[in-house]
């Protein structure tokens, strides 16, 4: 029997985070939207209660609030357990519903925090926990193929020497850490991908370019080079070891950390839609009824309640992704398919809102239009739509990857 109220040490933090969201991130996301690349002062007050709250024992997310569980292996355990990855996407969701660009901004709550908490030993855990980490894996050659990783890491003693591009880093400029994707011996193919912790003043690690973008506008997206970046050997996330049998799991299992936390986003903006739709649409005489059926209603109200069931769908899969995360449960599946539908269904509430609410959806005059705009990245990064598909195919039909492209 499933029980989908939120246990309540996990309230408390997730209210806390919708405080942050609607006290300093709402009244502020008009205008890093339209200063793109002005760096937001109002996310050094947000560091200090990162940084407070896990002095005092809580969490906002980050790479020790995400820990995932070790080796993928199902959990013997009975008891259930809602820890660090529930914690963070309930987080990443109220945050989201404030300003995604805020959110992807935070100091020490970067994607490569998630990353670092999916493959990083104990030790490595120790040293890192705590950075503001990007993750770096699109390069200008590929884009959803992960696996066609081109630069390239060569061991030089006791330091990696790491050389290629990599664009659409998000927070790229900002965090103080980014965790690069990296071939250690390209004749072996993608087994041979693994993800290395280089530091912003790593020798050899340039900020090439900032991108102009449609969307999540307060969040600096960059172009880095390297070239003879040299980091300490042992900045290598999980084992060096090239394991041919296995492919490169190791690395993919990041994403089976940061595919919910990237669904939390859709749905953190989505329900804003939603919300200032239902304002819109009493103000305008149209009632919303649960008790009547959709087809006897105004055809704006049953699209409402359409999409506030897709939104619902689209918060449970998130959760089911993260409790089994936080259970030690392997959940590639679930997380794909938790992407997959908050994606689709952010761009679908937050346009169709902008539709509904007409001239005023439109204009400045609302957040409906800016929503709109920051949801499409979300259906495409941490892997497309159709990549999300095609992996949740690939498992149900039980193919390999060679099998079904």
């Amino acid at each position: 029997m499933y029980n989908l109220e939120l246990p309540k040490k996990l309230k408390a933090s997730a209210n806390q985070a919708h405080q942050v969201a609607a006290e300093i991130f709402r009244p502020v996301s008009r205008k890093y939207d339209l200063a793109e690349h002005e760096y937001p002062v109002e996310l050094d007050t947000m560091a200090a209660m990162v940084e407070g709250l896990k002095d005092s024992g809580g969490e906002i997310g980050g790479a020790a609030g995400g820990r995932a569980s070790g080796d993928g292996t199902p959990s013997t355990e009975i008891a259930n357990s809602n820890g660090g990855n529930m914690s963070a996407l309930l987080n990443a969701l109220e945050t989201s519903w404030g300003d995604v660009g805020l959110m992807l901004s935070i100091p020490y709550q970067g994607l490569g925090n998630a990353a670092i908490a999916a493959v990083a030993t104990d030790e490595q855990l120790e040293r890192f926990g705590k950075v503001w980490a990007s993750m770096a894996i699109t390069e200008p050659s590929f884009g959803s193929d992960s696996a066609a990783v081109g630069t390239t890491a060569t061991l030089d003693g006791d330091e990696w020497v790491l050389n290629g591009e990599k664009i659409f880093v998000t927070a790229g400029e900002r965090s103080t850490h980014i965790v690069v994707w990296a071939s250690v011996d390209k004749s072996k193919g993608r087994a041979a991908i693994k993800s290395f912790v280089v530091p912003r003043d790593a020798p050899g690690l340039s900020v090439a370019r900032l991108e102009h973008k449609l969307g999540i506008k307060a969040s600096d997206t960059a172009v880095l080079l390297l070239q003879d970046c040299r980091i300490p050997k042992d900045n290598i996330l999980g084992s060096p070891e090239v394991d041919v049998k296995k492919g490169f799991g190791g690395v993919m299992q990041t994403f089976d950390n940061t595919r919910p936390m990237v669904a939390a986003m859709a749905i953190g903006v989505g329900r804003a839609a939603l919300e200032e739709l239902r304002s819109i649409l009493t103000g305008a005489g149209v009632e919303i009824s649960y008790d009547t059926p959709a087809m006897n209603q105004h055809a704006a109200a049953a699209e409402f309640l359409r999409m506030e069931a897709d939104w619902e769908a689209a918060y449970l899969l998130a959760l089911r992704a993260a409790w089994m995360a936080d259970n030690k449960k392997p959940n590639s599946l679930e997380a794909s398919m938790s992407k997959a539908k908050a994606g689709r269904t952010g761009t679908d509430v937050t346009l169709k809102a902008v539709e509904l609410a007409g001239t005023l959806g439109y204009s400045q005059h609302t957040l409906l239009e800016k929503w709109g705009r920051d949801s499409k990245i979300l259906d495409i990064f941490e892997g497309t739509q159709q990549i999300q598909q095609l992996i949740v195919a690939r498992r149900l039909l039980g193919l390999s990857s060679a099998e079904l492209k």
